[in-house]
Formats: C-alpha cells, structure tokens, sequence
C-alpha cells in the first residue's frame, strides 16, 4: 500500500515540473487529457482523435529524448520524479533488512545499506539516497555524503565478504559533502579507503549510475567489477557548473562545460569508462519508474550470474586489470 501512495506520489511530481524542453510534449499530453476528459463527461467519440495524438506525443518523446544535449541529460538526471536508490529498493528488492550506522561517529542517511534479494539473488544493496521532500533532502545532505557514511558503506561491504553476498550500489550524487565537519572527519581519506578495499575485495561488485554520478563522492561506492549507467545519467569527475565556474569564471557556459566534459552513458560507454547502458523508458525513468526498475533488475540478474560464475581469485584479478585499463579507449581514439 505505501509503495503504490509512494509511486502516485512520484507520478504526480513528474507532472508537475517540466523541464523547458518538454514543455511542448506537456502540452499535448494536456490536450490528450482534456478529450478523454470531454469523451467521458459529454459521450461524443473522440477515439480517433486521442489515438492520432497519442501516436504524435509517441513519436515527440523519442525524436526529443534522441537528441538530449550533455547539459539537457544532466537536467533529466537530476529530475524530481527520478527514482532514487530507496525507490528501487521497494520496488526490486526483496526482503530488504537496512542495516545503519559506521561504529565510529553516526549513521549517514545519504547512505542507505542493507541486505535483501535481487532476482532470487541474497545481496549487500549499498546507495545514495537524496530525498523527496525539504526534510528528507534536508536530512540527507541532498545525496551529498559524509565521511561516516562511506565509512558506513565499507563496514557493510566487509560484512557482505564475510559472508559472501555479492555488493549492489546505486550511485546517485553530485559529490561528497564539502563542509567542514566533513573535511575535519576525513572524507578524502575515506574515499580513498573504499576505493582501496573495494578493489580487493573478495566478492562480485555491480556498480550502477542512476542519477548523477559526481565526482569522488560516486568513486567512494563506484569500484567494482561491472559498472553501468541508466541511459540519461551523468558521471565525471565535476559537475558542469563547477567546471564553468572554473573555467569561464561564471555559470553562463555550464551547457559548453557539460558538452566538454563527455558525461553521458553514450560518450562514456564509446571511451571505456563504463561497461554497459541500461536502456530507460520512452520519457526517461521519472515517467515510468516501474519500467526503468524491471531493466534496472534484468541487468542486476544478468550480472550476478556472470560473476558468480568467475572463482574468487580471477574475479579479483580482472577487477584490478579492468580499473588498470580504464580511460585507455579514450587515449587510443583520440
């Protein structure tokens, strides 16, 4: 029951914000809106008309979604209707049992960590969580994590080689928290210890970008053996307004930034920085999050079986040559 009150919810936030380039794809589902609204209240047939438009708003969706600039992909990425890790968790996880807390300084809720099934698949799921609301978002730094909550991902990852559960992680943040309770607490050196452990660690790691992918705050959860992205994510090493704000000194080139910076799946994909690209439905996932889980789930599934077949040994060993050769594409073609 809270699942489907969450998923209206999200559906009715999609709905309310428009991004600028879908205000015309608004509009005609408006008008489709308006002549069932008139079939149901008045009885005149309108089927032939509603089906023209339907076939119309079909064929906007994909011309518009077909040709996303960088900056327009970094826009969907951060819509407020996108489902975030929490919202995968209910709807492809099964018995899902979260585990809080680094047994050192608190319990990170940007950081959400628990056991569960993915496809009949026991695993350790790791995320960044962003919120939905001002209190949530609030709460959870606005999916910016703190030194505890990376220090809380390698406590449960260590649990999850302990007793052999394969890791799952979303990624989803613009960048670990720079405050200075932050930075007192040591959050590079926490980035660099997960980065360090996950790399050796003794069990398979299905990384997974499905929002933004900033910088050193997606690298903390983002080593593994499979890396993908959902289709209209983002991930680089800064955000596009950081790099404009460097660059030319100001925000009014973040679109050039974007664009330079080579973020999306497709242009990380061509450069071998990711494996793979989870394909999202005609719109993106913030208006079908249920269809975008089941791909989400089919690769999670398809992964897992792979891996699991690999011996431990090997599978540690492809790991390290795999991250050893990342970005080498991108040398070759260039």
């Amino acid at each position: 029951m809270f699942r489907e009150f969450a998923m209206a919810k999200q559906a009715s936030t999609s709905t309310a914000f428009t991004l600028e380039f879908e205000k015309p794809i608004l509009q005609m589902e408006r008008q489709i809106g308006d002549l069932v609204t008139l079939q149901e209240t008045k009885g005149t047939d309108y089927s032939a008309e509603i089906n023209a438009l339907r076939q119309s708003l079909t064929a906007m969706l994909r011309k518009t979604y077909q040709g996303l600039t960088a900056w327009e992909t970094v826009q969907v990425a951060r819509h407020p209707a996108r489902p975030q890790t929490r919202d995968y968790i209910d709807m492809i996880v099964k018995d899902f049992d979260e585990v809080h807390g680094d047994r050192k300084f608190g319990d990170d809720k940007t950081m959400v960590t628990g056991m569960g099934r993915i496809s009949g698949h026991k695993c350790m799921i790791i995320g960044h969580h962003k919120g939905r609301d001002t209190k949530e978002k609030i709460a959870c730094n606005f999916g910016c994590a703190h030194p505890e909550g990376y220090r809380k991902a390698l406590l449960k990852m260590q649990f999850a080689e302990k007793f052999g559960l394969p890791v799952v992680t979303f990624i989803d943040t613009p960048g670990a928290y720079p405050g200075i309770g932050s930075e007192e607490r040591g959050v590079a050196e926490a980035i660099a210890v997960n980065l360090r452990e996950m790399s050796r660690l003794r069990v398979p790691i299905v990384c997974i970008v499905i929002g933004e992918g900033g910088s050193g705050g997606a690298l903390g959860i983002g080593v593994g053996d499979r890396l993908a992205m959902m289709q209209y994510a983002w991930y680089s090493v800064i955000s596009p307004e950081g790099c404009s704000g460097i660059l030319w000194k100001g925000g009014e080139n973040t679109a050039d930034a974007a664009e330079a910076l080579k973020l999306t799946s497709k242009y990380l994909k061509s450069m071998g920085i990711i494996d793979e690209i989870i394909e999202e439905p005609l719109g993106a996932a913030h208006r079908n999050p249920r269809a975008a889980a089941d791909g989400v789930e089919k690769y999670i599934d398809k992964t897992l079986r792979e891996l699991k077949r690999v011996p431990v040994e090997k599978l540690v060993d492809q790991r390290y040559e795999r991250i050893r050769k990342l970005g080498t594409d991108a040398v070759t073609s260039a």
